[in-house]
């Protein structure tokens, strides 16, 4: 009896404020795994991809344009002439274009940038999960695999009853079945925790693992309130950021298109030769386009693909709002529930305590027993998946809130 209470002591304690959650990995290692995702290295290509467009954008789509001929020109009864003609010339962007060109580019490295970040956010909030999914089943697996042992404690000593003929036969069968059962809901829960490790394994396979997980900590409410922490995940928000400077990479393009209804003019120097050099020539160049509809419709689409990437930012920031709130009411609720789930706990093991005393003085029957034994193991059971669900909640917010894994001041 006192092995099947040996997890009560963990569950009764009591917990104390802190930064962040007991029970996750090193976030040294975290952070190199979370670094190796392929999903955060695709996101820094992606940044390097948006430097150089805004280099390229710096610099201008205009090259210079060399032009030349050579020829050989034939007169009646004058004879035959070498002549050439050589034109060097380059479009020259039109005042505020350039600035426009910087202004993109610029707003296209910072949203690279963002999006890379929300890329490893989301990797972490994945990690976490999955971890907090490993942690969990394997303490479920503890409790069903100490309920096994119990069981097979008072399979036994029913058994020498039933010999001594103190039991019925019934109650040998009523105790193998509930023995089955148990060791049924030992091998799922161990299921549960393998696949959960595999998983870690296979998306993350720089972050050593243990060969068994440590016990399932105490969720602990971070130092921060929970309001305070809510501001946080939208001030940090790099999905906003990512929004944003999309939106304004947009709107510089579509006023570079607006500008460019006026299509830059190209300059240049022209040399000639004619007649084996006895016509010869030097001066400037400039080529002029005349802009038609088709540079209004460009513009009008560019105005319009503007305005929509202005109201999607303003739907990432209903989102992210969104996110903050519903992790509040989220590791609040799952707070809740797990002190809810101790008191439950600690009632029932009083329960179950008068329960085996009644059955050993012969005023309970075996079924009475069995069912209460086996309440009292969902109800450990119930405790150790609110204690995950509120360790999942927290964690969750202090990711979202870049508090830990991710904190952009590290």
């Amino acid at each position: 009896m006192k092995r099947r209470f040996v997890l009560i002591a963990a569950l009764l304690a009591g917990s104390a404020p802190t930064l962040a959650q007991p029970g996750l990995p090193p976030e040294p290692q975290v952070r190199e795994a979370l670094d190796q995702h392929p999903t955060v290295l695709a996101a820094m290509a992606r940044v390097a991809a948006a430097r150089a467009d805004g280099e390229a954008l710096r610099a201008g789509p205009h090259e210079f344009q060399l032009t030349t001929s050579a020829i050989q020109r034939s007169v009646d009864r004058d004879g035959r002439y070498a002549e050439f003609d050589a034109s060097l010339s380059r479009p020259i962007r039109l005042p505020g274009k350039a600035r426009l060109d910087r202004q993109a580019g610029a707003s296209g490295v910072a949203a690279a940038e963002n999006r890379m970040e929300d890329a490893r956010h989301q990797a972490a909030l994945l990690l976490a999960d999955y971890w907090w999914d490993w942690l969990g089943a394997a303490a479920e697996q503890q409790i069903d695999a100490q309920a096994v042992q119990n069981l097979e404690r008072s399979l036994a000593s029913i058994r020498r009853r039933a010999e001594l003929r103190d039991a019925a036969p019934m109650e040998v069968d009523q105790a193998e079945a509930a023995l089955g059962s148990a060791r049924l809901q030992v091998q799922q829960s161990a299921g549960r925790a393998e696949l959960a490790r595999a998983r870690i394994a296979a998306q993350f396979p720089g972050l050593a693992l243990p060969a068994a997980p440590d016990d399932l900590p105490l969720p602990e409410m971070p130092q921060a309130s929970l309001a305070e922490l809510r501001a946080l995940v939208i001030a940090r928000s790099h999905e906003i950021g990512a929004a944003r400077a999309e939106a304004e990479r947009m709107q510089a393009l579509a006023d570079r298109a607006r500008r460019d209804r006026i299509a830059d003019p190209s300059v240049g120097v022209r040399a000639f030769s004619e007649r084996s050099g006895q016509e010869t020539g030097i001066g400037l160049i400039a080529t002029i386009p005349i802009g038609g509809r088709h540079r209004s419709a460009l513009a009008d689409r560019a105005g319009s693909e503007a305005a929509a990437a202005e109201a999607m930012a303003t739907a990432v920031a209903f989102d992210v709002q969104e996110m903050a709130d519903t992790d509040v009411v989220q590791a609040d609720a799952a707070w809740s529930a797990w002190q809810r789930s101790r008191d439950g706990a600690k009632a029932q093991v009083a329960a179950v305590l008068k329960m085996r005393k009644g059955y050993d003085l012969g005023a309970i029957d075996l079924a009475d027993l069995l069912l209460a034994e086996r309440q009292t193991q969902d109800m450990f059971r119930a405790e150790v998946q609110a204690r995950t669900e509120a360790l999942r909640a927290i964690t969750r917010i202090l990711i979202d809130s870049h508090s830990i894994w991710i904190s952009d001041e590290l």
